[in-house]
């Protein structure tokens, strides 16, 4: 099934959604399977900004217990596994490491605190914490020898942008229409519900009907209550995330989280085969949500944190890519940025003639599913088309039938059924698009059959299905949101494919 187009002015949705992030996205999904009729507009590509710059982590965030958020990290912990039984080829397990550093949070302040991390979220296949004597375990080996001692746990890994596109995939399947490179310019109050001006890609301006607004505009969320003409007396907190990637610094698969002498922590996470994550930093943002980058001074913190835990040491000159995302924090009044809570709240107000405008303010990406269904609920009441059923925790994301643990059984699949293909694009394809992958790799017998090779494993077949069912545009839409083949392409490889698209 291919998305679904807007229809400007002659039909009215339930339903107005606008951003194209993880709560957007989320909203689309829940509210078309419970049969409202939807459209989502996105300003850029989905999963441009905020949603797909994250650590890439399903996590409850094991620091945010020492500010006492235990109800965030409750609820977060529950859906780490209701998320990877819905999505199970872009979602698994992963285990940290995180050793103790002498001087810093003591042993038994540790060990409490993962002890109620392991007991409160309601934990059912990912394996408990244990203690391990770095000395004999496999992450200890990278680590300069003063890390003994530490602790290991079990937390989950996303493929962040993909968590999007798959959201925005399985709306339209369920009917909505998701409308990417839309600017909103303005909404208004009608008798009938609300009327949204858009501006698209080529610059023609578009206008929406909708008996309801859901303002899921991240950190554009309080810019968007002005276009409406409406105030809240929250505010968001915009704080900017940034991350390095540097060839890979281990061989092993754990994951470790690391603490600092400043009583900030940080990650360093085995990234797309070849890499590995270092991230993240805390910093005020005061520029637009659109211009973030990592500065100077964060990369050099970075490099210099993971300098005083592993013996081999890393520069900026080191560093391959970085990414930098902003946070729309909930404004808690915190003196520090790392101290501003990850929690959420959802503002739903009815206009002058009854119809709801909705807005979502903070949250986290793990929480994104539990925020989209409590949103969808508050509309129920206003909406006759919405089913009050909640469906979203036992549907498998498109691609994700099949059982937690099986994803080794649909790499085998993929490999007994496209013997052509290498076991490392095997591995690439599976983790994104699981059971999916046949509709594009169809009954190929070669590579020859996939068409045009643009490197790296990406040929043609994808491509197309990419543009066809997955919004994708640009070379950097393909390479850094449905893949992170960016991470291999040279300037030829990237110029080869955005000439194909632009063809195409």
């Amino acid at each position: 099934m291919e998305p679904g187009a807007a229809s400007p002015e002659t039909e009215m949705y339930d339903l107005i959604l606008v951003g194209g992030g993880v709560n957007g996205a989320g909203v689309a999904r829940d509210a078309a399977g419970r049969g409202a009729r939807v459209l989502l507009l996105e300003r850029g590509d989905l999963a441009q900004g905020t949603s797909s710059a994250s650590t890439k982590l399903i996590h409850g965030g094991l620091r945010y217990l020492e500010h006492y958020e235990f109800s965030l990290v409750r609820e977060a912990l529950a859906e780490r596994e209701v998320l990877w039984r819905i999505a199970p080829h872009i979602i698994w397990p992963l285990r940290f490491v995180l050793p103790h550093r002498p001087g810093l949070r003591p042993r038994w302040l540790l060990r409490l605190g993962l002890l109620v991390y392991d007991h409160i979220g309601s934990r059912k296949k990912m394996p408990a914490t244990r203690s391990i004597n770095l000395s004999h375990h496999p992450a200890g080996g990278p680590l300069k020898p003063i890390y003994a001692k530490g602790f290991e746990y079990s937390d989950g890994w996303v493929d962040d942008a993909r968590l999007v596109l798959l959201n925005a995939r399985d709306a339209a399947l369920h009917g909505a229409a998701v409308c990417t490179r839309t600017e909103v310019i303005k909404i208004e109050s009608r008798a009938d519900g609300w009327l949204v001006t858009a501006c698209d890609a080529d610059g023609q301006v578009q206008h929406y009907k909708g008996r309801s607004i859901v303002n899921a505009a991240g950190p554009s969320v309080v810019d968007l209550l002005g276009r409406a003409g409406a105030r809240s007396s929250r505010n968001v907190r915009l704080v900017r995330g940034s991350h390095i990637v540097v060839k890979r610094i281990f061989d092993h698969d754990y994951a470790y989280f690391f603490q600092l002498p400043d009583g900030r922590i940080f990650f360093a996470i085995p990234y797309e085969r070849d890499f590995t994550l270092v991230g993240t930093t805390d910093q005020d943002h005061h520029g637009t949500p659109f211009d973030a980058q990592a500065s100077e001074d964060e990369i050099a913190y970075l490099c210099e944190g993971a300098n005083q835990y592993f013996t081999r040491p890393i520069s900026p000159s080191d560093v391959v890519w970085t990414y930098s995302g902003v946070r729309p924090l909930l404004d808690d009044g915190s003196d520090r940025p790392e101290a501003a809570t990850r929690g959420y709240e959802i503002d739903c107000k009815a206009g002058d003639d009854g119809h709801p405008f909705l807005s979502i303010f903070g949250g986290k990406i793990t929480s994104y599913r539990k925020v989209a269904q409590e949103a969808v609920d508050r509309l129920v009441p206003y909406l006759a088309a919405l089913s009050g059923e909640r469906w979203t925790d036992r549907a498998a994301l498109p691609g994700g039938d099949f059982p937690m643990d099986g994803a080794a059984q649909v790499k085998a699949g993929l490999q007994e059924r496209y013997p052509f293909l290498s076991a490392w694009d095997v591995d690439r394809i599976a983790k994104a698009y699981g059971t999916d992958a046949g509709i594009w790799l169809a009954e190929a017998k070669s590579l020859a059959d996939l068409g045009q090779c643009f490197g790296h494993g990406l040929y043609a077949a994808e491509v197309d299905y990419l543009v066809r069912h997955e919004w994708a545009q640009t070379a950097d839409d393909i390479l850094w949101r449905r893949s992170k083949l960016g991470l291999h392409f040279d300037a030829a490889h990237t110029s080869a494919l955005a000439g194909y698209l632009e063809h195409r």
